[in-house]
């Protein structure tokens, strides 16, 4: 009997997780008029608020395409000069609302989805500051592997306006490619 309990509750959670819809932190605003199909190819990780799945990588890109059924592919790499080895991680990423707002849900693990909120890009999509569900995911991405101080500046203004601690990012090594 006891086993039936523990698989029901089980099942409960991974449904209540995989219907939930994740938002972006209180008083973060995704960016609007945003166009999904300028959004597409490969970003480099410029920095990141550091969390276990990235924990040490260098050289981390993401690259985004089109599927057939309408979902984005998300594609994460990264090297680990530890193990001297790549890690990848492919994904999709789902729009929580109008494709026209920059909310969408992604997911690497089957039916468990995190948030994945574009919140700042420029005009020619070449920058993006990106936040997850809370405070705790941010990143800041760019078509290179360098980022021009003025735009890094603008992209830590905004990040400190929304309450991200930026004095915890971790500035991703992207020279000398492994």
């Amino acid at each position: 009997m006891k086993l039936w309990h523990i698989t029901t509750g089980v099942m409960v959670m991974f449904t209540l997780a995989a219907c939930k819809s994740p938002t972006p932190p209180k008083g973060v605003k995704p960016v609007k008029d945003f166009n999904a199909s300028r959004y597409l190819g490969k970003w480099y990780e410029i920095a990141r608020l550091d969390y276990y799945f990235e924990r040490g990588l260098t050289h981390v890109t993401a690259e985004y395409s089109l599927k057939k059924d309408g979902t984005l592919r998300v594609l994460n790499r990264g090297f680990d000069p530890v193990k001297s080895t790549w890690k990848e991680s492919e994904g999709k990423a789902v729009f929580v609302g109008p494709e026209n707002i920059a909310a969408l849900k992604v997911s690497f693990f089957g039916p468990l989805y995190a948030g994945y909120n574009v919140i700042a890009i420029d005009p020619d999509y070449q920058y993006a500051l990106v936040s997850g569900q809370s405070r705790e995911y941010l990143w800041i991405l760019s078509r290179t592997p360098e980022i021009p101080m003025d735009i890094r500046i603008k992209y830590l203004e905004i990040a400190q306006e929304n309450g991200f601690p930026t004095n915890k990012l971790v500035w991703v090594k992207q020279d000398n490619q492994p």
